[in-house]
């Protein structure tokens, strides 16, 4: 791989390992516990942002439609759901979840011809119309991504029993 392709890579693996870090010594009912007034968990983060990656993953791959249309109640519900511990979900099924969808990323990744391509985005209100992303600039939205909630789920983390992931 190429010098760009592995900063970058190395940079979201950063990010993700701080993530992950998070939900360490973590059981799954406090995985699954707002600490906050906001409704975020650490689970629910940890699942968020894999769906999150996942969904920029098969837009790299496919284009826009990886992503539901905007205004589908059933698609929205689907995505608030990711922010949640469900049924079912434990800390490990989270994490290994998220080490799937990591391993994926950094397959394609390494195996694009070029981080030029280009693909419009979805129409959605919160997309300028008629915008296009390259896979470097969805890598950069992922890393920047991974990175804001890593800093959601330290305070998470943080009001739940003290510990600090990152400070």
């Amino acid at each position: 791989m190429d010098t760009e392709r592995t900063d970058l890579l190395a940079a979201v693996a950063k990010h993700r390992a701080f993530l992950r870090q998070t939900l360490e010594g973590v059981s799954d009912a406090d995985a699954g516990r707002r600490t906050t007034v906001s409704e975020l968990c650490l689970g629910g983060i940890v699942k968020h942002v894999a769906d999150t990656e996942a969904t920029w993953r098969t837009f790299i791959e496919r284009g826009a439609d990886a992503f539901p249309a905007w205004d589908d109640p059933e698609a929205f519900q689907r995505r608030l759901d990711t922010f949640r511990m469900g049924p079912g979900d434990t800390v490990e099924s989270v994490l290994d979840a998220y080490a799937e969808v990591a391993q994926r990323t950094d397959e394609l990744v390494g195996s694009l011809p070029s981080l030029d391509a280009v693909h419009p985005l979805p129409e959605a209100p919160w997309f300028e119309q008629g915008a296009g992303w390259s896979a470097r600039r969805v890598l950069l939205h992922i890393l920047a991504e991974t990175a804001q909630h890593a800093g959601h789920a330290d305070i998470v983390r943080e009001a739940l029993d003290g510990a600090k992931t990152m400070g």
